[in-house]
C-alpha cells in the first residue's frame, strides 16, 4: 500500500472514526430538527391561507425538483474517495427518514412485495417512506387519484423490450401528473423453493416482460418446460413458494423475501437490462433545472401529420428522448403519440412549442414535466 503520510496508528484512526461518527450523528440529528421546523412553517402558512378563506390550501410536504436539485448538488461536489452517487444514496435514505418527521409518504406500487417497481419505490423515496402494493396499474393510478397515497410508482419503459403500453394507456383517462422518474438496472434470476430440486419444475412463471428479457436463456436452458406469464415477479416468487413445480423469474429482493434460492443468476438476455419507471402524483412540479416533459397529442390524419408534430422541437433545438404510438380510443386505424423531451413547461421554448402543437393537433394533454432520474 503506498504511504499517504498518515502516521497514525490503527487505535488512533479508530478513535478518530468514533469522534467523526458523533460528529454525522450530531449533525443528522440538526437537520431532523429543521424538518421539524420546516413542517411547523408549512403548516401554519396553510392555517393562514385557510382562515383567509382559500379553501384548496394544504400542506405539500415532498418537493420532487427541490429533492432532485439537492442530491445532484450532492454528487457534483463530491471529491471522493467515495463515488458520488454512493453518497447521494446515504443522503437520499438521511431526506427520507427526516422526511417522515414532517409526514411520512403513502406510495403505491404495482405490487405484490418484491417486485422491481417496490425497489423503484424505495430507490427514489427512501425506506422511511409507507410503500403500498397493488395488483394492477390502474389500481396504482387509482390509489394516487383518490388520495389514498401521495404517489405512485409503475413501470413505462424497458431496454430490450420497449415500453408499457398499460402505463400508457392509463395516462389517457387520468388527470395525474408525472413528478419523477427512476432507472432500475434489472437482475433476472431463476427462484425455486428450497424443497424443489430442478428435475421437479414443471412450469417458469414470471412477468411477460420478464419472460420476454429471458426468452433466449430459457430457450437455451430449459426449451420444453411451459412458461406462464403472471400479473408480477413478485407474485410469480409467491407462487414459487405455495405450488409445487414452480420456479420463478424474479430479483433479488423477492427471492429475499420469499426465502427462495437461486437455481441461476442473471439470466436475463443483455447484462445492461434497465427499466425506467415513472413517478406519478396529484400536483404538478416546479422546474429543476434538469428536467424532462412528456406529452400525449394526436394530429389531423394527412400525409406529413408526423413531421408536422416533430418539426417545432426541431426549430427549437429540443431534443427528444422517447416517442411511442398508440392506437387511438375514438377513431379506427388512428393514433396518439406520446411524447418525451428535454426542458420544462415553464420554459419560454418549450411553451413555443406546445402552443404550435396545440395550433396543429386535435388533442393535446402534458403529462408534466419533472426532474430527470439522479440516482
Amino acid at each position: 500500500m503506498a504511504d499517504n503520510g498518515d502516521n497514525r496508528t490503527l487505535d488512533e484512526v479508530r478513535v478518530d472514526i468514533d469522534s467523526i461518527d458523533r460528529e454525522i450523528q450530531q449533525l443528522i440529528s440538526r437537520r431532523a430538527k429543521c424538518a421539524q421546523r420546516v413542517a411547523d412553517i408549512k403548516l401554519a402558512e396553510v392555517q393562514a391561507a385557510l382562515e383567509a378563506g382559500d379553501t384548496e390550501a394544504e400542506v405539500v410536504y415532498y418537493r420532487p425538483e427541490r429533492e432532485a436539485q439537492v442530491l445532484q448538488n450532492i454528487i457534483d461536489r463530491e471529491e471522493g474517495p467515495l463515488q458520488g452517487e454512493t453518497v447521494a444514496h446515504i443522503f437520499r435514505e438521511v431526506m427520507s427518514a427526516c422526511l417522515a418527521l414532517e409526514k411520512p409518504l403513502q406510495v403505491a406500487y404495482l405490487g405484490p412485495e418484491g417486485t422491481f417497481t417496490q425497489a423503484a419505490a424505495i430507490k427514489h423515496f427512501g425506506h422511511a417512506a409507507v410503500c403500498v402494493p397493488r395488483g394492477t396499474i390502474a389500481s396504482v393510478f387509482a390509489q394516487v387519484e383518490s388520495g389514498e397515497c401521495n404517489y405512485g410508482v409503475v413501470p413505462v419503459e424497458n431496454s430490450t423490450e420497449g415500453m408499457v403500453s398499460h402505463t400508457l394507456d392509463n395516462f389517457m383517462d387520468s388527470s395525474l401528473k408525472i413528478s419523477g422518474e427512476v432507472e432500475m438496472g434489472i437482475g433476472h434470476h431463476l427462484l425455486v423453493a428450497s424443497h424443489t430440486g430442478k428435475g421437479d419444475i414443471q412450469r417458469i412463471c414470471a412477468h411477460q416482460q420478464a419472460l420476454a428479457q429471458c426468452r433466449n436463456w430459457l430457450d437455451r436452458n430449459w426449451p420444453d418446460i411451459e412458461r406462464v406469464a403472471v400479473s408480477s415477479n413478485g407474485e410469480a416468487a409467491r407462487m414459487a413458494v405455495d405450488m409445487p413445480g414452480v420456479a420463478a423469474i424474479a430479483g433479488d429482493m423477492a427471492a429475499e423475501l420469499y426465502g427462495l434460492e437461486k437455481l441461476a443468476e442473471h439470466i436475463e438476455d443483455y447484462a445492461d437490462n434497465t427499466t425506467r419507471f415513472l413517478i406519478i402524483g396529484r400536483e404538478e412540479v416546479p422546474a429543476s433545472g434538469r428536467d424532462k416533459t412528456s406529452i400525449i397529442v394526436s394530429s389531423r390524419n394527412k400525409p406529413g401529420a408526423l413531421f408536422t408534430l416533430l418539426d417545432p422541437f426541431r426549430k427549437a433545438g429540443v431534443s427528444l428522448t422517447r416517442i411511442d404510438t398508440r392506437p387511438s380510443r375514438t377513431e379506427k386505424w388512428a393514433y396518439v403519440f406520446f411524447i418525451e423531451f428535454e426542458g420544462h413547461l415553464q420554459d419560454e421554448n418549450i411553451a413555443g412549442i406546445v402552443g404550435e402543437l396545440e395550433e396543429q393537433s386535435i388533442l393535446l394533454k402534458p403529462l408534466g414535466s419533472y426532474p430527470r432520474a439522479v440516482l
